[in-house]
């Protein structure tokens, strides 16, 4: 007995240590996973076309070829309609910086001559705008060193396109599962592809609103907004936000102050209607993760991974709810993580003595 009570004392410790031997094992491999989670979430959201195509009769192997190519194609074609953008945006930092710095002397200027004295610290010491500027080139930046090693990803994402066809078999023959865990794991992975398609599609359409909205108002490099809102869309709640400062800010030091309030109620409003209304609709009722998971999501694996890491962090946290939540020891932990609406959601339907809804 006594063995056992030290033995239990142990094992929290030791649960602890394996953590912060993973946390420290995904650092060290940063290069590496990286590409392979991007390559995951490829094959994920392309596998319903393959499936497509194979009900079809095509070929498996002509079927991922058609994939491949197709994918390719819109790769292609999005970084030729953005690259140019993107690197020309990058270019011009330093001097829209300035713009911004010689803007916040004027208004602390302004502020000084009507008597509003801020205590002790210069205004532009509080915040420091033109710094968003230079995070957001920087992120730019690591987002397309990522994207550089495009040949390694595409590749990956092939192999696993033409493994997931026989994985089923393979889980069959070498560990005996069950039919009912096989309607299990297909279930996870149609939550997973689910959530990445609507996710996705609902990206598209923010950054194809934004892009419209700033090139019809003037604001420059508009196909960089509806790159950053496109990206961004993908962390709920706080990274419409995120997207919308630097480009109001862009429009205020470009256009002037109506113009970038123009912007801002763009922003609202595109934000609203596919944030607020749209996206729940399609996404159910648990497909949701409280605010508070999100900010921490973001923290820690932008601090494991960088700024990929932070455009990664929703989706790998969701992926992970959606695996804890067909998990009957581990869905309180889902529960945990619930948003708002959908913990009340799941309580309405204890309380009519229904099963709970996964969308």
């Amino acid at each position: 007995m006594e063995t056992r009570a030290k033995l239990e004392g142990v094992s929290p410790l030791l649960t602890v240590a394996g953590l912060v031997v993973i946390v420290a094992g995904l650092r060290a491999a940063e290069s590496l996973l990286i590409p392979f989670l991007l390559a995951l979430f490829l094959a994920i959201i392309c596998s319903p076309a393959l499936v497509w195509l194979q009900r079809r009769r095509v070929p498996t192997f002509l079927a991922v070829v058609m994939v491949m190519v197709g994918l390719l194609a819109v790769l292609a074609g999005v970084g030729a309609l953005v690259g140019g953008s993107v690197n020309d945006f990058i270019d011009s930092i330093p001097s829209y910086q300035a713009r911004i710095e010689s803007l916040g002397q004027s208004w602390a200027a302004l502020l000084e001559r009507m008597n509003l004295h801020l205590p002790s610290l210069h205004a532009m010491d509080y915040f420091n705008p033109s710094g968003l500027m230079g995070l957001l080139g920087t992120g730019l930046k690591g987002l397309a060193s990522t994207l550089s090693n495009t040949v390694m990803i595409i590749l990956t994402m092939v192999f696993m396109l033409f493994e997931a066809t026989v994985i089923p078999v393979k889980l069959q023959v070498a560990f005996g599962v069950q039919e009912k865990t096989g309607r299990q794991l297909r279930r996870v992975v149609n939550q997973v592809q689910r959530y990445l398609a609507i996710k996705t599609l609902v990206s598209l359409g923010t950054g194809g609103a934004i892009a419209a909205w700033t090139a019809i108002l003037g604001v420059d490099f508009p196909l960089v907004w509806g790159l950053l809102a496109f990206l961004l869309n993908y962390i709920p709640n706080i990274g419409s936000i995120i997207a919308a400062v630097p480009a109001v800010l862009f429009a205020l030091v470009q256009l002037g102050v109506g113009e970038a309030l123009l912007v801002a109620i763009g922003y609202v409003v595109v934000n609203t209607v596919l944030g607020n209304i749209v996206e729940p609709n399609l996404m159910g009722r648990t497909l949701g993760l409280s605010t508070l998971v999100v900010f921490l999501s973001l923290v820690f694996w932008g601090w494991l991974w960088g700024p990929v890491g932070m455009l990664l962090s929703v989706p790998l946290t969701m992926i992970i709810k959606i695996l804890l939540e067909n998990s009957e020891d581990l869905r309180w932990v889902a529960v945990l993580l619930d948003s708002g609406r959908a913990a009340q959601l799941r309580l309405r339907d204890e309380e009519a003595g229904e099963p709970p809804s996964t969308g």
